[in-house]
């Protein structure tokens, strides 16, 4: 008799979280992401150096590259360029970790360069509104993340920009 009350019971909250999902909005993987193409005349190179700098006028370390088209050339296939380019706020990320484990997997925060089929350069990231719209922060560490995302979309459009 208790196999088949625990049987009616895990059918039951299965059905509920099945109709859960289908109320759940549908959302995109285009929403999820900022995308800026790079401007004409504006390099890939030149995008990555206009990057870096603007990453140290906001003191926002670049802890990794991850030159992922060359691994794969490596590996005997053909890669249009991508790159991705992982920046940080130690002290903020620190907070964000302690405030809720969760943050720790979207941490460091990234920015990939990608070459489409026609060679155009994009910056693609994750879109942060959609995070920092989605968790309660106390007044103080919303602050803080936000002034890293705007640090984060200024890093992308001097890159798309060429800024220097």
């Amino acid at each position: 008799m208790n196999r088949l009350i625990l049987l009616f019971l895990s059918v039951g909250l299965l059905a509920l979280s099945v109709a859960k999902a289908a109320d759940a909005p549908d959302v995109k993987l285009e929403q999820t992401v900022v995308k800026m193409q790079l401007e004409e005349g504006i390099s890939m190179d030149e995008a990555i150096d206009s990057m870096k700098l603007r990453a140290n006028i906001h003191n926002m370390g670049l802890v990794a590259e991850l030159p992922l088209s060359k691994q794969v050339e490596a590996m005997g296939r053909d890669a249009r360029r991508m790159e991705i380019f992982q920046f940080c706020d130690p002290l903020t990320a620190q907070r964000m970790v302690e405030e809720n484990i969760h943050f720790a997997a979207y941490l460091p925060c990234r920015i990939a360069l990608v070459e489409d089929e026609d060679g155009q350069g994009w910056l693609v990231m994750m879109n942060l509104d959609m995070m920092l719209q989605s968790t309660t922060l106390s007044e103080e560490l919303k602050t803080e993340a936000t002034r890293v995302r705007d640090a984060l979309m200024d890093i992308m459009q001097a890159g798309a920009q060429g800024a220097l």
